[in-house]
């Protein structure tokens, strides 16, 4: 796949990562304005204490989140995008350099949405049913399926994404750069298949917990995944 440019969306964020910064937690997201929403988390931001931390989830969905939203509606508002689900702008925007504001914003909010819907307050544990049969017959075990999980999340350099893909009857882990993800397709994202569940490893999903311990964030994360989401995904694309 060929490197490409990605803006940053900085604004709202200077100072939020500073090592002992003292920041106050930010004010309930307000509705967005614009055919583009904010979904509600499902859970409350301190239900998956004391593995991701409502300070965390204060800032990672209050702002980051929030900000994607409010910025994707300010971008298209005015054109024929606006008229278009989530993932049409997603498909509509992910080659199209003149387009990559819309994008970068138009695919973050979907991959949060997903991702908080992979989580839940008391979830983690093993899979059942189909999901843990595939899961061991394309990995060896549960636990080989974890370990290449995380390994691939820490290979990640900088920020991206971990998915578990669905590719032609087969799971697969990959992971992906800043904002993209299999949803893109093969020909940009580099990977083939449907997703299946993912996990964030940009700094702001760990760093106020965890700082840079980011090995540490993928360990917890386990103990949080909603394994009933995961089936719902699977049998999705397996018919």
């Amino acid at each position: 796949m060929k490197r490409r440019e990605f803006l940053t969306v900085a604004a709202g964020y200077a100072g939020m990562m500073v090592a002992g910064a003292q920041v106050a937690p930010p004010a309930p997201p307000a509705a967005a304005t614009g055919p583009f929403a904010l979904p509600p988390l499902p859970f409350a931001e301190n239900a998956l204490e004391p593995f991701i931390s409502a300070r965390t989830l204060s800032f990672h969905y209050g702002k980051h989140h929030k900000t994607y939203v409010d910025n994707l509606n300010k971008f298209t508002a005015g054109t024929p995008l606006a008229k278009l689900t989530l993932e049409e702008v997603i498909k509509e925007t992910a080659s199209d350099v003149g387009k990559a504001t819309i994008f970068n914003h138009a695919a973050q909010v979907w991959n949060h949405t997903y991702f908080w819907n992979s989580l839940k307050p008391g979830g983690g544990g093993k899979p059942s049913g189909s999901v843990l049969t595939k899961i061991e017959k394309d990995f060896g075990s549960f636990d080989a399926f974890k370990k290449t999980f995380v390994e691939t999340g820490l290979a990640q350099f900088g920020s991206g994404w971990v998915w578990l893909v669905a590719n032609q009857g087969k799971l697969e882990i990959a992971s992906t750069p800043n904002q993209d993800s299999p949803l893109m397709g093969k020909a940009i994202s580099g990977i083939e298949g449907a997703p299946i569940f993912g996990c964030d490893v940009w700094e702001h999903a760990y760093y106020l917990k965890y700082q840079n311990r980011r090995a540490d964030y993928l360990k917890a994360f386990w103990s949080v995944v909603n394994w009933a989401e995961v089936a719902k995904h699977h049998a999705a694309v397996n018919g």
